[in-house]
């Protein structure tokens, strides 16, 4: 409501100016009779026309933002009338924002629900839905839950099929990764970690072995097993400077057990790397390689 209130000196002002420039336009016409200009107004007019000027945008502030309907409006201006509230109408009003409220969990937050469950969305019961909001709200809990255990029990259940959406849509590309790293476990100088990770030396560097607190200075390339490449520290001509364990859980089992000046292959697993995430150019479940050169520990 306070964005319809005009600033009424400004509008008194071009008011004067556009009696100013009519007294102009009128003395040119040499048979009429002057016309004479007032700058103000009574206080009276001033106050009822001041009022009239507010009600500006108010129709439609009442239609699009609270949603009245204005063939009502005589029910409003009794309510204008009325200044302040009864009992019966504070029951009113809350029995119409009962309504308004019912309306927003049909048509809004039940469907952004079933959306974000994706294709397990014919599990959301509408009808059970709806008894479990009124229920919360009149105190009815079932017997032994709590709100902190409700919000749990549906955050886990809504990361379990966030998963089994993930799964169904990418699956191919976790399937595909699996086959892969089955399939090079068995090449030549790949050595597997008891997490999965696999690993073959290029370059065995004989310096210091960071641990998983310290910062690094590495060179990389990173690739998808089809040898999209998604990232490289070579191609920006700039080393990367990080934590080890600030990284993917591959990268900081690798880092731990390169000495510096070494350059290793790595055939990191979903588990290792992203997961059911997305990051940037890397699907979810995507299976990663990287040829990663240790620069240096930095101290």
């Amino acid at each position: 409501m306070k964005k319809t209130i005009l600033l009424f000196c400004a509008a008194a002002l071009c008011m004067s100016g556009a009696q100013a420039k009519d007294k102009k336009t009128k003395k040119t016409k040499k048979s009429e009779a002057p016309v004479e200009v007032v700058d103000t107004i009574s206080s009276k007019d001033f106050s009822l026309l001041a009022g009239a000027a507010n009600t500006m945008g108010l129709k439609d502030y009442l239609v699009q933002r609270m949603g009245i309907d204005t063939t009502f409006m005589s029910s409003f201006l009794e309510g204008f009338d009325t200044k302040e509230m009864t009992d019966a109408d504070k029951a009113l009003k809350a029995r119409l924002t009962g309504i308004e409220i019912r309306q927003q969990v049909e048509k809004e937050i039940i469907p952004q629900l079933s959306q974000q469950v994706g294709e397990e969305g014919n599990i959301v019961d509408n009808a059970l839905f709806v008894e479990g909001f009124r229920n919360a709200i009149a105190g009815k809990m079932p017997a032994g839950v709590s709100m902190d255990s409700a919000q749990m029990a549906v955050r886990k259940n809504m990361e379990y099929y966030h998963k089994a959406q993930m799964e169904r849509k990418y699956g191919p590309v976790k399937k595909e990764g699996e086959e892969f790293l089955k399939k090079n476990a068995k090449e030549k100088d790949v050595k597997v970690t008891p997490s999965g990770l696999q690993y073959k030396v290029l370059v065995q560097g004989n310096g210091e072995v960071p641990t998983a607190t310290q910062k690094v200075k590495v060179n990389y390339r990173g690739t998808l097993i089809d040898g999209t490449e998604f990232d490289s520290s070579y191609k920006r001509n700039e080393p990367a400077t990080f934590g080890c364990n600030q990284v993917i859980k591959g990268w900081t089992e690798a880092l731990t057990m390169m000495p510096v000046g070494s350059k290793w292959m790595l055939y990191i697993p979903q588990e290792l790397a992203y997961g059911e995430r997305e990051s940037g150019k890397i699907p979810p479940f995507s299976t990663l390689i990287f040829e990663v050169e240790l620069l240096e520990i930095v101290k």
